[in-house]
């Protein structure tokens, strides 16, 4: 498992072939979810060739924007079946990685202690002092992609998305969920607050 080349390889192609409209999803944020990888591995004692794996799921994780931003997970899983053999990964790494990759779809759903690290580190943001300032950068992929195109909007579904998240890891309940819990509450009475203006 040549894990050096292969993160030399994912990074190129992502800075290559990345869209300008992923204000959200581009190169930053892959390198933000390798960097909290690495993080919850250190805290959550994972073996050295384990967090290996790990580290391989986030740069690969959302590669599959350099196609498409619909079923990303699907097409990052593809594009990992397709280059990692050529860095020495073996069919059940290779199977792992992707089952790593497939956890992080939303609603996330990971099996086991590596998945539940990789959707910490994806989400890593959302009990960070940065929320606002990510969360602006996705609103704006969001309206490029005309998902949605008010604040109103965006906020009600932050506020959607915050009641149904949990953090998995014991580090990331500890050290995320207050913060996350402060910025919902902050959340909803901005929505309250358009119900109100309604009336």
């Amino acid at each position: 498992m040549n894990y050096h080349a292969a993160k030399a390889f994912i990074l190129d192609k992502l800075e290559r072939e990345l869209s300008n409209q992923l204000t959200y999803h581009g190169l930053h944020h892959t390198l933000d979810v390798l960097y909290t990888t690495e993080e919850l591995c250190y805290h959550e004692r994972i073996p050295p060739y384990e967090a290996l794996l790990l580290k391989t799921a986030a740069l690969f994780h959302d590669s599959g924007f350099t196609i498409s931003n619909k079923e990303h997970e699907v097409l990052g899983c593809g594009l990992a079946e397709q280059y990692l053999p050529q860095y020495d990964y073996t069919p059940l790494e290779i199977s792992r990685i992707c089952s790593m990759i497939m956890a992080t779809k939303i609603p996330q759903s990971p099996a086991n202690a590596l998945e539940q690290i990789l959707c910490d580190a994806d989400l890593d943001y959302l009990g960070r002092d940065d929320f606002y300032s990510i969360g602006a950068t996705l609103f704006e992929e969001l309206k490029s992609h005309n998902v949605l195109q008010t604040e109103e909007a965006w906020n009600t579904l932050q506020v959607n998305f915050l009641e149904k998240h949990t953090f998995f890891t014991r580090t990331n309940r500890r050290r995320r969920t207050p913060h996350k819990q402060r910025y919902l509450e902050e959340l909803k009475k901005i929505v309250a607050g358009y119900k109100k203006s309604d009336v």
